[in-house]
């Protein structure tokens, strides 16, 4: 281990001069860090925050810039749609997967209309128009959107469909470049200036300082190669991010995506995580993974997913995300789109934010049998998989995966199928055990004083499932807590 990577904490008596004081010092100016840090200072503290790059934003200023809300948000209400924190609530136990907290669930679908205003009261600006095609983000300025399959089967029997992907207005888009994040994070950074915070950049966390009796004191860090001593008089806020770019961490917490594409950015290495452990900080989720599936949605509607057996295993319609979790974990990252001619082409012309996804066809047939010899797939499995939907999709039923009838359609040919082998690619999930506090919790249980996290270095909604702007959606709601709770 080189002296970079010795997250050992620091006792506070071997300090003998400070760099630089604040009453609360947060580490990463991303949307958690500066959610808390609007907070804190509204609550009176002296804020500092530390960032590692040169500039405010984070992976949340490059992101689409979806935020789940809902329970009856006002644009929920202008596009149409009726919805309740009960509701919400419903959907997310299920769609967050495997041990979803449901005590955090409830708190967050409470508090998400007092959210929302504390967005747009910080200017956040949103537009109160509905997307309502297939995609992974409005092609335009659009306010809202479906985004983690609630209209879909089978989270459309659990709760009533509301679509909860709130996205800021942002004029000239780009996706992938320039999207909706950098219009969440601006009016926030500019509100935190105005309350006075201060911000260093360039400054790397290494450790943290401690005092005899546990509660955390400070930061040791670097910047431009010299040791840097930050104190908090009052607390620090860990939001420095996910894991997903350090190497060590995915292999040893989450294999399936080492390797992989990592939607995030290269200074989500995991560090403050690793701060926190040294103080026996407790972990949740470390290997659950958003993965996305590297494809148009435009096209993936319209065709017919199947597995290496030539089976289908998930209905079309679904959210991205969830199809890219199903496809990696459960189908051995093997996936082919079956779509015909026709399909093709309508999917091609079809408006999307995301063109540079839209993929041709690596094998084209005239007969479903010749595409399945082309394929590779056990004789007569296609066959069979398409013989049986397009029987069903001639009446206007799905009914195996209950994909929408809008989207069913018979197989026809020209048939051709795209290749969505190693498709996937994602980022982590798992982090820090926090209160709804967002006090770091020991793995005692008790919190470590003096210690506040929030975002995508701790363990938030997410478990073993995800909606798009759930990271965004508690990265702020909970950073807002860490930065109440430790200005206090």
């Amino acid at each position: 281990m080189t002296a970079e990577d010795d997250v050992t904490p620091v006792p506070a008596s071997s300090i003998q001069n400070w760099d630089h004081e604040a009453d609360v010092v947060i580490i990463g100016y991303g949307i958690a860090g500066a959610a808390a840090a609007v907070e804190s200072a509204r609550a009176g503290a002296d804020v500092l925050v530390l960032e590692r790059t040169g500039s405010w934003g984070g992976a949340a200023a490059m992101a689409g810039g979806f935020i789940y809300l809902g329970g009856g948000t006002p644009i929920q209400k202008a596009c149409g749609f009726e919805d309740s924190p009960q509701n919400m609530a419903a959907f997310l136990n299920v769609a967050m997967g495997p041990g979803a907290d449901e005590a955090r669930i409830a708190d967050y679908c409470e508090g998400s209309l007092e959210h929302f205003d504390w967005l747009t009261g910080c200017g956040v600006p949103f537009k109160p128009e509905f997307w309502g095609e297939p995609g992974w983000e409005p092609p335009g300025d659009q306010g809202l959107m479906f985004t983690g399959g609630e209209n879909a089967y089978p989270f459309n029997t659990v709760a009533q469909p509301a679509p909860r992907g709130h996205i800021p207005q942002m004029t000239g888009k780009v996706a992938g470049e320039k999207s909706g994040g950098f219009m969440l994070m601006k009016p926030l950074v500019e509100t935190a200036m105005s309350l006075g915070v201060r911000a260093v950049y360039d400054v790397r966390a290494q450790s943290l300082i401690v005092e005899s009796d546990g509660r955390v004191a400070g930061v040791m860090a670097r910047q431009y190669g010299e040791t840097v001593r930050v104190r908090a008089r009052r607390a620090v806020v860990l939001g420095a991010g996910s894991f997903a770019y350090s190497e060590p961490m995915v292999k040893q917490f989450a294999p399936a995506i080492a390797g992989r594409p990592a939607a995030s950015i290269e200074q989500h290495d995991g560090r403050a995580i690793r701060m926190a452990q040294a103080l026996g900080a407790d972990l949740a989720h470390m290997d659950a993974t958003e993965v996305a599936f590297l494809i148009d949605p435009q096209q993936t509607v319209r065709g017919v997913l199947v597995n290496g057996l030539g089976q289908r295993y998930v209905p079309e319609d679904m959210y991205s995300g969830r199809i890219g979790q199903l496809t990696l974990y459960r189908q051995e990252d093997t996936a082919y789109l079956i779509i015909d001619g026709d399909a093709q082409e309508e999917a091609m012309a079809a408006t999307s934010a995301t063109p540079f996804l839209k993929r041709p066809a690596t094998w084209v047939c005239d007969t479903v049998a010749e595409l399945e010899a082309e394929i590779g797939l056990p004789v007569g499995s296609l066959q069979s998989t398409i013989g049986a939907y397009n029987e069903a999709a001639a009446r206007g039923e799905d009914p195996l995966l209950h994909k929408k009838r809008e989207w069913i359609k018979p197989v026809g040919t020209p048939v051709g199928a795209i290749d969505l082998r190693a498709s996937c690619g994602g980022f982590t999930l798992g982090g820090l055990m926090t209160s709804l506090n967002s006090e770091v919790l020991h793995v005692s249980g008790s919190p470590i004083p003096g210690l506040f996290a929030a975002g995508r270095c701790t363990a938030g909604l997410a478990a073993w499932g995800y909606a798009s702007g759930v990271s965004l959606g508690d990265g702020s709601f909970y950073g807002r807590r860490a930065g109440r709770a430790a200005a206090g």
